[in-house]
């Protein structure tokens, strides 16, 4: 037998850190509570049957990443944001048409049944999209992405059985109790009608010039530096610098204390460290580093901890992100957008539906990517779970606003004229308006604390989800609803009868005259 003796081991130090940990976890809790605050000002009673469901979703989560021991990733965190943003919208849903059922003159009993029946349709397409999006992800992506996968299929089914049995099972205890007063269920707020579709060429032109110039500054940034977008060390390499310092700093102490000098070299929030063992050298991984930075770090280094220019050691490292791993992730998107395709087609019953959706898509990606382009934020790990972030709440903002429009379809007894067809899409969209806000509202909540009171690497993957949340609303309003009636209006009717069944369809036979 070969015995083998322990000579140098390390200990990697927690990406995210446990000062990062704690600032993420507070800004968490203190954006659920404004949450809560939320629902139950606007929508009162059922508001707060909401967040006591919201509570009951957040320990339930806690709990299952905690028992099935899930390790806990900018990406999980990402996920987790998602799903609870989507148990907020499952319950805005609820509310909205509860809200309805009772101005249109039900009883408050037969308004909840209504509407939480009503509500189904809307709930259920636009959590098995994201549960689609999830599964494929799962199953093909790797790494961050697969843990990505993980809490955001965990937590969407955690959003859709307390939206749909516990809040349902709280308003109607309640409700035997006596809470039976019309009034605590709150009023439906009467917007007038947005003149959409009349207005779409300026929605157009705002998209078009936001992506333009994402596109221009990726292009000038190509050209003078090389790099269209500002890679991470886990994609182009970077730089491995290895200091001995003279005492002995815990992991707060090197999150708190030294990492913040490097970014002051280093310019972005990328810095990763490793502690080894048995000594005090800390290894910092940084971006790739030229020569004046380097110095530059030296100096601050010996300023700021007494570090001779000795004591410090520096090399060039590769990717840690292989490009089969990027092959596979792009892979596992572009498989998750056409399942999703299939799906919208196959319950919409029309393909225009489905395509606009995900051209919506498309457009969220394009100013999401521009916005890492113009302000220069690190592209990795990070930006993957960003990405697939932004496109699960996405086309669950966008099926809310299509499930309206084809249930008013279907109630519309009018020949589906181009002007029909406007009016239609004007009313589906104001009527699901304070859904969107609300939902996007409540989001950008949790989202906003984690720009505040993260450290630097929680504000860089906070600042763009926060952007791709506010253009996902814009785009399901402004974008996918317009694009749809587009199609609906230059699409012949001999493409609608062959699209109504979907991709399946079977054309009929012709009988001889």
């Amino acid at each position: 037998d070969i015995k083998l003796k322990e000579i140098q081991s390390e200990i990697v130090g927690a990406q995210l850190g446990s000062n990062a940990l704690k600032t993420s976890l507070l800004a968490a809790g203190i954006g659920l509570l404004l949450v809560m605050v939320f629902m139950c000002i606007a929508y009162l009673f059922p508001g707060a049957m909401a967040s006591l469901a919201l509570i009951l979703y957040t320990e339930l989560i806690i709990s299952i990443l905690q028992v099935f021991d899930i390790t806990l990733t900018l990406p999980g965190i990402a996920g987790i944001i998602l799903s609870i943003g989507m148990a907020v919208d499952a319950n805005v849903i609820i509310f909205s048409r509860i809200k309805e059922e009772i101005a249109a003159g039900r009883t408050v009993r037969a308004a909840i049944d209504t509407g939480f029946r009503r509500a189904l349709s809307a709930i259920l397409d636009g959590n098995i999209t994201t549960l689609i999006v999830a599964f494929v992800l799962g199953v093909i992506g790797t790494g961050t992405v697969k843990g990505f996968a993980i809490t955001l299929g965990l937590g969407t089914c955690l959003s859709m059985f307390t939206a749909l049995f516990i809040t349902r099972g709280l308003m109607n205890s309640f409700y035997s109790f006596g809470c039976q007063n019309a009034k605590i269920y709150g009023h439906l707020w009467n917007i007038k009608t947005l003149p959409l579709i009349q207005k779409k060429a300026i929605f157009f032109c705002i998209s078009i010039c936001v992506i333009a110039v994402g596109i221009i500054g990726m292009i000038g940034y190509k050209a003078t530096t090389g790099k269209a977008l500002n890679y991470s060390l886990e994609f182009s390499g970077g730089t491995s610098t290895t200091v001995n310092f003279s005492k002995n700093y815990t992991i707060e102490q090197i999150d708190e204390q030294i990492v913040p000098v490097i970014e002051k070299v280093t310019k972005d929030a990328n810095v990763q460290s490793q502690k080894v063992t048995g000594g005090n050298q800390i290894i910092f991984k940084t971006r790739t580093l030229d020569l004046d930075e380097r110095e530059d770090l030296n100096k601050r280094l010996e300023k700021s901890f007494g570090v001779k220019e000795s004591d410090v050691q520096t090399q060039n490292i590769s990717g840690t992100i292989s490009g089969e791993m990027r092959r596979t992730s792009v892979i596992a998107v572009i498989v998750s957008v056409i399942c999703i395709l299939i799906y919208i087609w196959f319950r919409f019953r029309d393909i225009r539906f489905a395509t606009s959706a995900v051209l919506a898509l498309c457009h969220d990606v394009l100013v999401t990517l521009g916005v890492y382009a113009v302000f220069r934020l690190s592209v990795g790990s990070a930006f993957v779970a960003c990405i697939l972030t932004i496109i699960g709440y996405s086309i669950n903002d966008t099926i809310v606003v299509f499930d309206r429009i084809r249930e008013n379809l279907r109630n519309t007894s009018k020949q589906k004229t181009p002007e029909v067809l406007a009016e239609i899409s004007n009313r589906s969209v104001t009527e699901t308006l304070t859904r969107s806000l609300s939902t996007s509202f409540t989001t950008a909540l949790t989202i906003i604390m984690l720009l505040i009171l993260g450290v630097s690497s929680i504000r860089e993957f906070a600042f763009p989800l926060l952007v791709g949340v506010v253009c996902g609303t814009y785009s399901s309003i402004f974008i996918a609803t317009p694009l749809w009636y587009i199609a609906r209006v230059h699409i012949g009717h001999q493409a609608e009868e062959d699209t109504k069944q979907g991709p399946n369809a079977k054309k009929k036979k012709k009988k001889p005259v």
